[in-house]
């Protein structure tokens, strides 16, 4: 065992303190019965435990990583580990007990703070995967710390009745040696020692009935809490019966002639959707509208939530019983006034119109890209070292990219801007939050097929994007930040709006998907109303990274608050779910005013369209769901806001690119040398020369990374000369406190168009 001992010296050596955020060490793994135990070198960080062989392998090569947020820790004996994770086990030794007990103590405190990190991620839309485990490897844990602080305080306990009778004793032996005169005093301190012992007896006593009724309290709990756990997965077993029962019944309904064809046709008349939601509206998924006849004397239709209780379940009601529900007595109503509304346009005239571009394009853009090539690539060797790393810190190679930069990407967020200029046109303020929040939503309606990852822009970066003649706007963006990477970027539109956002992408890979945060504010300003909007992007998670079909999807809420007027929108972005009757990829809101009452409902998908209903009636409903008090919101019918325009012929070779994207990588003629279209590597990958492609790729990205070295250099001699040190400042963007906000945020300073106009570039870095 002579290597055990040098590895358990080499770990205590080099390992910090279990509770850090890393503790690494040697341990010997069991590999097969062949080869018994090996020496391996293990990490444990950020919730994960991975191993190598040796220490240099952990530049390049990982043996293995476990999860420690769905892990069950397990001690056999003095200096064993068994760590199990769904199918996956490793068998661990430690050189010495007391090694071994580090290692535990690291990897029980690692695992609860994995659990917390993992309940308070607002990214966590992938597969779910059962937290009773965990929930009862945590408990036991917690279990297991107290029983062994109150055996600490029962040896504390005899330790002080053992000493109190030495004591006595001693006491006791020294009145028989000390002559009469001192008899007295001895006397006296003797009486003290049996006050001492007399009420270290009742502590003792009190110790071990506390102890005694914690066991009797902990095994009690214990069972309730088996209880509660097997009944909350026999709950689950019945839903999922009950949801494949209610299809199959639907299926066969719907696949019955006799019943169709013999059910009562629906009056064509115009239609009031009555809409309920939670008071509170924060979560929840709309129910889509179903006019299929029904045999209901109110000619109505419910449909019951399959997984969480919706915040909106959609009632489609005749004329008749709209009477008959405005004869009822609701208690706490709040009328509308439908007769101000017209059923067929209950938008301003100006915000009504969504029939395609307002304008032709001036200049003819290209409307085709080279194919893409069909290049096989080996997507685990590569991505089995990226797990739980930042992505933007990972080399890889174009085959993984769109030939599009992250800054272009950005400017894709305009390719509805038509919304904005609606919206710029109304006289009422709501009706305004109701087209912002679609184009909101139409930002990812080019996501839907785009699972490929755009060019990281190198620092100093720009491009813009100048549509001043064919739509009246003008876009520049700019690389501001390389570490975080932060884009900013400014529009401007002579059609009365200005649009500036500065957005940080995090991104995480987490083995099945890879989770992408954008992180940073979008400020929306209409120059005649001086209404500001201020909002957030959701998280976009593309699922089947390993093995599997790529498919993205979105999930989150969006608040966007009118600073000026204080009036709210509140969108949902439902995750995918197996159980969900929803149509996939659903966005459910409601906009309220200042005082919190709800105007308009809004429904439809981030793939394809958004709606919005005016609501003309609001009551207080009987009906209580889990424990909030219901809403009935009676609405006119839903109206269209925003709908996708369909992608180009040959889109599924092109990338998935729309008709927009298409043109955001054409050349153009005075462009800044920083601007995208210029870079090499994604210019030979549109072109389809690949390997050429990622031997620029490199090439950029070390000279990216001599410049920063230099920086670094430039830095040190000003601090040892004692002399300040500016850093890096971009070009066209500065930090400035925002007085809505509060963040400090790059925002545009100006002199980027004058600048084109002169074509002196002179300031501008070299990068390319």
């Amino acid at each position: 065992m002579s290597e055990q001992s040098k590895g358990s010296a080499s770990a205590s050596a080099t390992a910090p303190a279990p509770g850090s955020d890393t503790y690494k060490g040697w341990l010997f793994k069991w590999t097969n019965y062949l080869k018994g135990y090996q020496r391996r070198w293990f990490v444990l960080s950020n919730g994960l435990l991975s191993y190598y062989r040796t220490q240099a392998e952990m530049a390049h090569t990982c043996r293995g990583t476990i999860n420690l947020a769905t892990a069950h820790i397990d001690t056999e004996d003095a200096c064993n580990i068994v760590l199990s994770s769904g199918g996956r086990t490793y068998h661990l030794k430690a050189s010495t007990e007391v090694e071994r007990q580090r290692w535990v103590t690291a990897l029980e405190l690692a695992k609860a703070k994995a659990i917390r990190m993992m309940n308070d991620q607002s990214d966590d839309s992938g597969d779910e995967e059962p937290t009773s485990q965990s929930d009862r490897s945590e408990i036991q844990g917690t279990l297991k710390i107290l029983v062994s602080k109150l055996d600490d305080l029962s040896t504390c306990n005899d330790l002080i009745a053992k000493h109190g009778a030495a004591l006595q004793r001693s006491l006791s032996e020294l009145e028989g040696l000390i002559p009469v005169e001192g008899g007295e005093k001895i006397k006296a301190i003797n009486e003290l020692a049996t006050l001492f012992r007399i009420t270290s007896n009742a502590m003792i006593n009190a110790c071990r009935d506390f102890l005694d009724l914690a066991e009797t309290h902990s095994r009690r709990w214990q069972r309730e809490l088996q209880y509660e756990r097997e009944q909350r997965t026999h709950l689950e077993e019945t839903i999922e019966q009950l949801a494949k029962q209610h299809n199959s019944l639907e299926r066969a309904w719907r696949e019955a002639p006799t019943l169709v064809s013999s059910a009562p046709s629906a009056p064509n008349t115009n239609k009031v959707c009555m809409t309920v939601c939670t008071e509170k509206y924060v979560s929840g998924s709309e129910r889509p509208l179903k006019e299929e006849a029904s045999d209901e004397d109110e000619d109505t239709e419910f449909f019951d939530a399959m997984e969480d209780s919706p915040a909106f379940i959609t009632v489609t009601t005749t004329e008749n019983t709209q009477h008959r529900r405005s004869q009822s007595n609701l208690s706490g109503t709040s009328e509308g006034h439908p007769n101000d509304w017209n059923q067929d346009n209950h938008m301003s005239p100006g915000c009504n119109d969504v029939s395609g571009k307002e304008l032709q394009p001036c200049r003819h853009r290209r409307t085709h890209i080279p194919d893409k090539p069909n290049y096989s690539l080996n997507l685990w060797s590569i991505m089995k070292n990226c797990i739980g790393k930042e992505l933007s810190k990972i080399p890889m190679p174009v085959n993984f990219n769109e030939p599009l930069s992250m800054l272009q990407r950005l400017t894709e967020d305009l390719e509805y801007h038509e919304l904005l200029d609606k919206a710029a046109r109304c006289d009422s303020s709501l009706e305004q939050m109701c087209l912002v929040a679609a184009f909101s939503v139409s930002s990812y309606s080019t996501t839907v097929h785009r699972t490929a990852k755009p060019f990281n822009p190198l620092l100093g970066e720009t491009y813009e994007l100048d549509r001043l003649e064919e739509f009246g706007y003008r876009s520049l963006c700019e690389q501001v930040s390389h570490h975080p990477p932060a884009a900013a970027h400014h529009v401007i539109s002579q059609r009365g709006w200005t649009l500036w956002q500065e957005i940080t992408i995090a991104s995480k890979f987490r083995g099945k998907y890879l989770s992408i945060m954008p992180l940073g504010t979008i400020h929306l300003h209409f120059h005649s109303s001086g209404n500001h909007y201020v909002w957030r992007k959701v998280t976009s998670t593309v699922h089947n990274i390993i093995v599997g079909k790529l498919w993205i999807d979105q999930s989150g809420d969006i608040e966007i608050v009118n600073q000026r007027t204080k009036e709210t929108c509140q969108l949902k972005f439902s995750p995918y779910s197996y159980f969900s009757r929803d149509v996939p990829r659903k966005v459910t809101g409601v906009v309220t005013d200042s005082d919190g009452q709800a105007h308009y409902i809004l429904s439809g998908t981030w793939d394809d369209k958004m709606e919005s209903a005016k609501i003309i009636h609001s009551s207080r409903g009987g009906s209580v769901l889990e424990g909030k008090q219901k809403t009935v919101y009676q609405t006119l019918s839903p109206k269209l806001l925003w709908k996708k325009y369909p992608l180009p012929e040959n889109a599924e070779n092109m990338y998935h690119f729309s008709a927009l994207a298409l043109t955001l990588n054409e050349p153009e003629e005075g462009v800044g040398p920083t601007d995208s279209r210029l870079r090499p590597d994604q210019r030979l990958m549109e072109d389809g020369r690949w390997d050429e492609a990622n031997s620029e790729k490199q090439r950029l990205e070390e000279k990216q990374r001599a410049a920063r070295r230099r920086r670094e250099a430039e830095a040190s001699d000003a601090t040892d000369e004692g002399r300040e040190y500016e850093g890096y400042q971009p070009l066209w963007f500065h930090q400035r406190r925002n007085s809505i906000t509060g963040e400090t945020t790059f925002v545009y300073k100006g002199d980027y168009w004058e600048t084109k106009e002169r074509q002196d570039w002179s300031m501008c870095p070299d990068i390319f």
